[in-house]
């Protein structure tokens, strides 16, 4: 059975076109942080649009954990930014996290209506083809979309490149060459600058490198709010 894959740049590209696995991608930093919470023990990451939602739901659960940005600067009041390298210093083990972000997210919430969902950055852009592989052989599946949440980040289009490629068996851009990409994109600029101590450097090597994990993410679209949580592969 043959497969389509569609590749669009942002989420306003995608608009509700139909289809039966949506993969968004957001490489700088929101789905590599939400790989790297749930690969250190995360229960799940709930997704929001707004601050007041997060706030809403610390107030019913004090332990979870607030995380993501505003045009890429921590939000005031939210336990840390979208920096993996931060996450370090919390014991993740069958925590629940809430994640607002700029890109990322609001994508996600955009693309909820195929049979399956998934999000993911570099880190784990193999896992997730692997995974879809699986699937295809084992359900109907015809159509793919591939929504960078970005839609003009090279970091984000390197990944759907290497992601469709992979899941059509073609030759496929290097491992060593996506992350070249992504290091080299304009989205990564800002994260070399020594005089802006917001925007870690080493955020930008974690994001631009294959982590080995079991598992891929997939969106629940029946929590609420919809959140991601680890899929075995």
């Amino acid at each position: 059975m043959k497969v389509r894959i569609n590749i669009y740049r942002g989420e306003h590209a995608f608009g509700k076109n139909n289809s039966d696995v949506n993969i968004v991608i957001d490489v700088i930093r929101a789905f590599s942080l939400a790989h790297c919470a749930l690969n250190r023990g995360a229960k799940k990451i709930h997704l929001v649009n707004n601050t007041e939602e997060a706030f809403s739901l610390k107030r019913k659960a004090p332990d979870i954990i607030l995380t993501g940005e505003i045009g890429g600067y921590p939000i005031a009041g939210f336990d840390v930014d979208n920096s993996p390298s931060s996450l370090y210093r919390f014991n993740l083990k069958n925590k629940t996290l809430v994640q607002k972000t700029t890109n990322g997210v609001k994508a996600v919430l955009k693309c909820l209506q195929a049979s399956y969902v998934f999000v993911t950055g570099f880190t784990c852009a193999r896992s997730t083809a692997i995974h879809i592989n699986n699937l295809i052989k084992s359900k109907d599946i015809r159509t793919i979309n591939i929504i960078t949440s970005h839609p003009s980040g090279d970091d984000d289009f390197a990944c759907a490149e290497f992601i469709k490629a992979i899941i059509l068996n073609q030759k496929h851009l290097s491992a060593d060459k996506v992350s070249e990409r992504i290091i080299n994109s304009e989205a990564a600029k800002k994260f070399f600058n020594p005089n802006n101590d917001v925007f870690k450097e080493d955020d930008i090597k974690y994001c631009a490198t294959e982590i080995s994990s079991d598992f891929t993410m997939q969106v629940d679209a029946s929590d609420s709010p919809p959140s991601i949580r680890k899929v075995a592969l």
